[in-house]
């Protein structure tokens, strides 16, 4: 089967991740797999045998239009054609959709983020009203499949697959180090600034322990590094910047911690438990009451509940019995999340709408 991955740029997020992997998968298991840009960069990269067709050239200033035009030239030709095209994110999914329709392709589209996210009018169209006409729209929890069912829309939960090889742990031997994750000029999505006076209490309280943020962007970073030191913790928190080594960092620290006000389904989670790491996070819309189960492999505390979220966290560090009981939940709560999995659901969608 000829499938094609339609995306606006492999950049480092999560969702071109999701991609990446979804694509050598598909190409491993014998299809014919195709990442389709519209845009650099590209941080990330397939596997060799999967093919990579770039749409970036242009004159057009309009980049939905451009785009759009780009699209429609590579199908124009019969034999360019897939039999199933699975754009991503939201603005891609329309493209993907309008293409679509004019070509009679088969269209699945992912939605990566939750129905709640503020997006500009393009992005609100597609949500309300364009989806419908896609052959199937994956969504990554029931909060958002009970939104777009709603809208007669054909939706399908499809979780995010864990990115990392489960870490195979003989002795629990791991650094004082609570991590967290992301793109620091995103600290308001990430809840990074209400992060550090969360935690300078706590830290202040176990002075042996630190706080790693691992994520780069000189914005956030002078606007965090600002907080850490009006709350005088700065020799507490270690700024790792970008790294390629995330799996290794994990494996290394004991508690993951997430303050986000929204998310999708936060691969971060995923991937934090893969490693073995005790997870703690806010019960914020959408994704990590999907994940974690309070008490049993992770800690959910009330959305945004600060002192909670405080409270939580010197019990997590008080109990280092509790941290490992957590961690090997967590790795065991991982099989619907496993590539596998995800790639079947995929083919019963193929299979529904072809």
């Amino acid at each position: 089967m000829k499938v094609h991955f339609l995306v606006n740029s492999l950049v480092a997020g999560g969702a071109e991740r999701v991609l990446i992997l979804l694509a050598n998968y598909f190409e491993e298991q014998g299809q014919d797999a195709t990442i389709i840009t519209f845009n650099e960069p590209e941080v990330f990269s397939a596997n060799k045998n999967v093919k990579r067709i770039r749409l970036h050239g242009g004159k057009i200033k309009n980049h939905m239009v451009r785009s759009t035009k780009n699209l429609a030239s590579l199908y124009f030709k019969k034999k360019n054609r897939p039999d199933v095209l699975i754009p991503f994110m939201t603005q891609t999914n329309l493209i993907g959709i309008i293409i679509g329709k004019l070509y009679g392709i088969k269209v699945v589209s992912a939605e990566h983020n939750n129905h709640l996210k503020e997006i500009n009018s393009i992005g609100n169209f597609t949500r309300n009203q364009a989806y419908k006409y896609s052959d199937a729209l994956t969504v990554l929890t029931g909060f958002d499949k009970k939104f777009y069912k709603s809208k007669n829309v054909n939706v399908h939960i499809m979780p995010n697959p864990s990115t990392f090889s489960v870490f195979k742990e003989t002795e629990r031997n791991r650094k004082k180090l609570i991590l967290a994750v992301g793109d620091l000029n995103r600290y308001h999505h990430k809840g990074f600034d209400n992060l550090i006076p969360i935690i300078a209490p706590v830290l202040k309280k176990h002075p042996d322990w630190k706080l790693k943020l691992v994520g780069g962007g000189d914005e956030g970073m002078s606007f965090i590094t600002n907080l850490v030191e009006k709350h005088n913790i700065a020799d507490q928190v270690i700024f790792e910047g970008y790294s390629t080594e995330v799996a290794k960092l994990m494996s290394e620290s004991e508690i993951y911690i997430m303050t986000s006000r929204f998310e999708g389904l936060p691969m971060v989670l995923l991937e934090a438990m893969s490693q073995g790491m005790a997870c703690i996070s806010f019960d914020c819309k959408t994704g990590p009451s999907d994940i974690i189960t309070d008490s049993k492999n992770g800690i959910l505390i009330e959305d945004q509940n600060f002192d909670a979220m405080s409270d939580g966290l010197d019990q997590l560090i008080n109990n280092p019995e509790q941290r490992k009981e957590l961690a090997a939940n967590g790795i065991n709560s991982l099989d619907n999340f496993k590539i596998d999995v995800i790639y079947n659901k995929y083919l019963d969608i193929f299979e529904s709408i072809l």
